[in-house]
C-alpha cells in the first residue's frame, strides 16, 4: 500500500532528499508517534535503509518518507514541513488532528 493521507512540502522534500544523499547507505526518513513528550505523544525522525513490511511510502521528487501503520492512524491529513527561519531549522508536522502542542513543535495530544 503507498497511497497515504500525509503529505510532504516542497520544502521537505528537498531537505530530506539532501539528508539522504548525504548519509551512506539510507534511502528513507521513518517518521513515527510514541507515547511520551509534554503533550502525550512525540514524533521521532530516523534515517533508515528501507521499508518495514507494514509501512506506508510517502514519495515527493527524491524524497522517500516511511510511516509505520500505528503511527498513521495519529497523522492522518498531517504535511511534514521543513522550517528554515531565525529561529533555527526543522522538520514541522501539521497535524489537523492534534488538539494541542507543545513550544518544541515535536509533541502533541489528541
Amino acid at each position: 500500500m503507498t497511497e497515504t493521507s500525509v503529505t510532504l512540502s516542497d520544502a521537505a522534500a528537498k531537505r530530506i532528499a539532501a539528508i539522504v544523499s548525504a548519509e551512506a547507505g539510507k534511502r528513507a526518513l521513518r517518521v513515527a508517534v510514541e507515547g511520551g513528550g509534554c503533550s502525550g505523544f512525540s514524533y521521532k525522525f530516523d534515517l533508515v535503509d528501507g521499508p518495514q513490511d507494514d509501512d506506508i511510502v510517502v514519495k515527493k521528487d527524491n524524497a522517500t518518507v516511511l510511516i509505520d501503520q500505528l503511527s498513521l492512524v495519529y497523522m492522518a491529513g498531517s504535511e511534514i514541513d521543513f522550517v528554515d527561519n531565525l529561529l533555527g531549522q526543522s522538520f514541522q508536522i501539521k497535524n489537523p488532528n492534534a488538539v494541542a502542542s507543545c513550544g518544541c513543535g515535536t509533541s502533541f495530544s489528541i
